[in-house]
């Protein structure tokens, strides 16, 4: 017998909606601001305009993303890799679960892979370790090799994903997908990114300067676990949250619950909200427009004094969190690592945006000549710049397929729902 008695009351026994803050993120309340500078325009770019803009609420991570987070990334897409080719090249069932079959019958291909079985790289047997380096993963010739040292061969490492193009979708309606027969896989792109940093880009950035030490040393040493990741390109970056989503959901979907938001970069309009910290119309995260505290303390690790890099103590990047943080309790903000965003860099995108939650985004295409759409904005000013480009409304950019000694990013989550105050104190009741 039918519970509703005829009414329509809703699909009854629905999951929970209670959604738990995101570890290491920081909840950033819908608002609007004045966006754009809030100074004169000292370089003349004539780039932004002020104008006001509202926001929904999101989550935002606390800090950069740091080396020893983005390894977790790495180590990842380096087990999935060897399980993949240990199961594949020489038939090894440890690393795959092979009881999982699809709705038809017929197991998957590729099977789903084994996490709980553990892969120790520096104790494989031979059957294992002959699989591996046959197949690239390890450097085989031996000299490729350091004092006979086994290692990895990064240039193996990555990782493929797929998109979906919402916006070029939404130009259908309905009715013309069915007439035109155009179908969901139109809309998705594969991708293909190698994820490993490159860690020379303390030697190409800065000619003629001794930075061996920074290429050998910052990504994997214990030393720099939580200093911000470098040497990650636009694409590397939207690759690791791509994969952060799938983890999360995975887990997720293991317990039952429905899937989260997915991790994005910010669009540059969320950034700078985010980096105001509530203080509308202020140069800086911490407010303005002085740069150090009373005592005379740098609120930011950035190039102080015409070139004292070490007047802020550090000399480069320094620990995720060693400053102060905004209002919003976010971190870095201004200085330490520039950040990438997901919005594509145009000069009057200020003028033609909408102002509400603004967010311009533009896939380059290889066989166009609009190099332009391959312009990635880069907020908050690094360890390298000047005061200037610490400001909370500076505009730059770089090109998406390029890596800098200088440029980190961290990541976004869209909060579902109008806001985390309103879920608090709502009293929903299913009762008819």
């Amino acid at each position: 017998m039918r519970g509703d008695r005829g009414h329509v009351i809703g699909v009854q026994d629905r999951p929970s909606d209670f959604y738990a803050d995101p570890p290491g993120m920081v909840y950033v309340p819908m608002g609007s601001f004045t966006m754009g500078p809030s100074d004169q325009d000292i370089a003349y770019a004539q780039n932004a305009t002020s104008r006001t803009v509202s926001v929904p609420a999101f989550y935002m991570d606390e800090t950069e993303i740091t080396n020893n987070q983005y390894r977790q990334f790495v180590y990842w897409v380096r087990d999935s890799i060897a399980r993949n080719m240990l199961y594949l090249d020489g038939g090894i069932e440890d690393y795959v679960q092979m009881d999982l079959e699809d709705a038809y019958g017929v197991p998957y291909d590729p099977p789903f892979l084994d996490w709980d079985a553990g892969i120790d790289f520096a104790d494989l047997d031979d059957e294992e370790l002959i699989i591996l380096m046959e197949g690239g993963l390890f450097h085989m010739d031996e000299g490729e090799r350091f004092f006979r040292r086994r290692e990895i061969d990064v240039d193996r490492l990555e990782y493929r994903y797929f998109t979906i193009d919402l916006r070029e979708a939404a130009r259908y309606t309905p009715q013309q997908r069915r007439e035109e027969g155009i179908v969901r896989q139109d809309f998705v792109t594969e991708h293909t990114t190698h994820v490993y940093p490159d860690t020379l880009v303390w030697i190409r950035d800065f000619t003629y300067s001794y930075n061996e030490p920074m290429t050998k040393m910052y990504f994997w040493h214990p030393t720099y676990d939580h200093y911000p990741v470098v040497g990650v390109n636009w694409d590397q970056a939207r690759a690791f949250n791509v994969w952060r989503t799938q983890y999360l959901n995975s887990h997720l979907a293991g317990q039952g619950q429905p899937f989260a938001m997915d991790f994005e970069l910010p669009s540059e309009t969320q950034w700078e909200y985010a980096a105001r910290g509530g203080l509308d119309l202020s140069p800086y995260p911490w407010g303005g427009p002085y740069m150090r505290t009373k005592e005379g303390c740098f609120l930011a690790n950035f190039k102080p004094l015409r070139g004292d890099y070490t007047a802020t103590g550090a000399m480069y990047t320094t620990i995720a969190g060693y400053y102060p943080p905004n209002d919003y309790g976010l971190y870095d903000m201004a200085g330490n690592v520039s950040e990438w965003t997901r919005n594509t860099y145009d000069e009057s995108f200020y003028y033609f945006g909408p102002d509400m939650n603004p967010d311009f985004q533009h896939e380059f295409d290889p066989a166009t000549d609009h190099i332009s759409m391959s312009r990635k904005v880069i907020r908050g000013g690094s360890w390298k710049d000047i005061g200037y480009f610490l400001q909370v409304s500076t505009r730059a950019y770089e090109y998406q397929d390029t890596a800098k000694s200088y440029i980190g990013f961290r990541s976004v989550q869209t909060y579902p729902g109008a806001s985390r105050e309103m879920m608090e104190q709502r009293n929903p009741s299913n009762v008819w």
